[in-house]
């Protein structure tokens, strides 16, 4: 018989509306984070480069600048970078994901007021003077310091906190790529740690306000837009895509430990070097990388432009492949500030512009947005995200199905080859421990019925005996602790309360076991917390049950 229990598949409460309605102010300050990040690296970038004040969009490579201004300038940003650490917050180091994460995990959702400050400006800084890196993760860290302060002004809850936290955050990626399913599945997929109403709303209402605006901010329209009309994707071409997701996966693989083992060189310094000198020594590789291939500087939207328009001249594609992911990867290591995506949309373009010289031909930029789909995934270890992102950023939907493919090939074979992330190294190095395989959990199936001792029940060993009060109708009315206090409105279960809601009511309540009783008050049975758990008898510990005794 089918049992008609009190669960349903969510759970939603009128606090979401709430939650929701302060989401929407939440959305709009993403937007105009996203805004004022994009074009203070705008506005950096042509002063140091071009001598010019302008927040256009630029490559410090098209530039013309000498070739001192080139090798020096990154010098100078890491400087200010690592200035503004060590004497403003040390949480701006890094790309910004991992911190946003951490913030999640371990601090309660709670991001300080500067943070919210002094990381965009960072962000701005480390990319305005050359370094190649993304404004993604800057900004999903800015959006999510703007939620967590608006959250911290109300009385909310750590969930709820973490809700208008990461509806921050995936605003300031929705505005700043035009991009909002990507960035509601960002969210699910790297930051929620869940799929509840709870959160998806909120993240949801601010996201569609972050790209209503962008419009009026940014602009509309395709980042990288494709001209698809000249594709022909057949089954061969699919087929091949498990070959670059192949490819993807082991780039995903090799910048990766180039991060990290980049970093441990770095940590090799301290005692002799402060930290706060690092990103100098990394703005230095990044000087060299640009004298040796100047359009790898900068976030490069330019060159991933051309890549997927099939417009990148050999030369172009070996040299973002090769120095742009070394210039990248050994400079995030030295501590400075700048994000992961952009660039990894670079190297993947690049990795599959390449492989595309070989294979068969199927339209101009194909096989770049292949690769850029299935480095993403590998990198960021989210396949969907990396497909859909790939797709919104070029409207080639007529691509979904070999984007799907290579995404999750990539994917699959970072999971095989490495243990965690570019994204959770980090965490794991600080002592944290997260885990990305979301599953259901079982007590949260089952019911108390299924493991109670029905009445009168039995005691294996005789101690710590609870006894029960009941009347002459089978009815609870109290019970009778060790110490001989008379408990008069015990802690109950439901028969038809979940393992995992009857765990946690004993937990908050500080006992141990508790007697069942049915809708009418008459007693059914007794449970513990070991059953409740899962032990079995005999497991570790006695089991002892709670027995009747009639009312005197």
């Amino acid at each position: 018989m089918r049992r008609p229990g009190p669960l349903s598949d969510f759970t939603l409460t009128p606090r979401v509306g709430v939650i929701v309605a302060w989401a929407i102010p939440i959305g709009a300050l993403g937007a105009g984070a996203a805004w004022l990040l994009l074009s203070l690296i705008g506005l950096i970038t042509n002063a140091v480069f071009g001598g010019r004040f302008s927040t256009a969009t630029v490559n410090p490579g098209t530039l013309g600048a000498p070739w001192w201004l080139v090798l020096g300038a990154p010098v100078v940003g890491g400087l200010v970078v690592g200035v503004m650490a060590r004497y403003g917050s040390e949480k701006i180091r890094g790309h910004g994901m991992p911190e946003a994460l951490e913030a999640i995990l371990f601090r309660r959702s709670i991001v300080e007021p500067k943070v919210a400050v002094l990381k965009p400006t960072s962000a701005a800084v480390s990319i305005g003077t050359g370094g190649p890196f993304g404004a993604e993760g800057p900004i999903i860290m800015t959006g999510g310091a703007l939620g967590s302060l608006v959250a911290q002004r109300l009385t909310l809850s750590d969930d709820e906190r973490k809700a208008l936290m990461v509806a921050g955050a995936a605003a300031g990626m929705a505005a700043t790529f035009d991009a909002p399913l990507a960035s509601v599945l960002l969210a699910v997929e790297l930051l929620l740690f869940e799929w509840r109403p709870r959160s998806f709303l909120p993240v949801t209402a601010a996201v569609v306000v972050a790209t209503l605006l962008r419009v009026p901010l940014l602009g509309s329209g395709p980042i990288f837009g494709v001209d698809t009309a000249g594709w022909r994707i057949a089954v061969p071409a699919e087929l091949l895509s498990v070959g670059i997701g192949v490819l993807g996966g082991l780039l995903a693989v090799a910048v990766t430990a180039l991060v990290y083992r980049s970093e441990d060189a770095f940590e090799l310094l301290r005692g002799r070097l402060h930290w706060m000198w690092w990103p100098a020594i990394g703005g230095l590789v990044i000087g060299i990388g640009g004298l040796i291939v100047p359009r790898a500087l900068g976030v490069g939207y330019d060159v991933i432009g051309d890549l997927l328009s099939g417009h990148a001249a050999l030369s172009l594609i070996v040299g973002i492949l090769v120095v742009k992911s070394l210039i990248w990867g050994l400079s995030l290591g030295s501590g400075t500030s700048g994000g992961v995506l952009a660039p990894t949309f670079m190297i993947g373009a690049a990795l599959g512009a390449f492989a595309g010289l070989v294979l068969p031909p199927v339209g101009p930029g194909f096989w770049a947005l292949v690769g850029l789909a299935a480095t993403v995934g590998g990198v960021m270890r989210s396949p969907l995200t990396g497909v859909v992102f790939s797709l919104e950023l070029t409207h080639a939907w007529s691509a979904l199905l070999p984007l799907l493919i290579a995404s999750a090939t990539a994917y699959g074979v970072s999971v095989l080859l490495l243990k965690r992330s570019v994204l959770t190294e980090k965490i794991a190095r600080r002592g944290g421990h997260l885990s990305r395989e979301y599953e259901v959990d079982p007590h949260s199936t089952r019911f108390v019925d299924e493991v109670m001792a029905p009445v009168p029940g039995d005691d294996t060993d005789g101690s710590g005996r609870l006894r029960l009060r009941v009347d002459d109708d089978g009815r609870l009315r109290g019970l009778v602790r060790r110490s001989g206090e008379v408990v008069d409105d015990p802690v109950t279960l439901g028969p038809d309360d979940t393992l995992l809601d009857a765990r946690h009511r004993l937990l908050t309540a500080g006992v141990t076991a508790a007697p069942v009783v049915g809708k009418d008050g008459e007693l059914l049975g007794t449970a513990t917390l070991a059953e409740l758990l899962g032990q079995p008898a005999g497991a570790g510990a006695s089991r002892t049950r709670l027995s009747a005794a009639g009312m005197t």
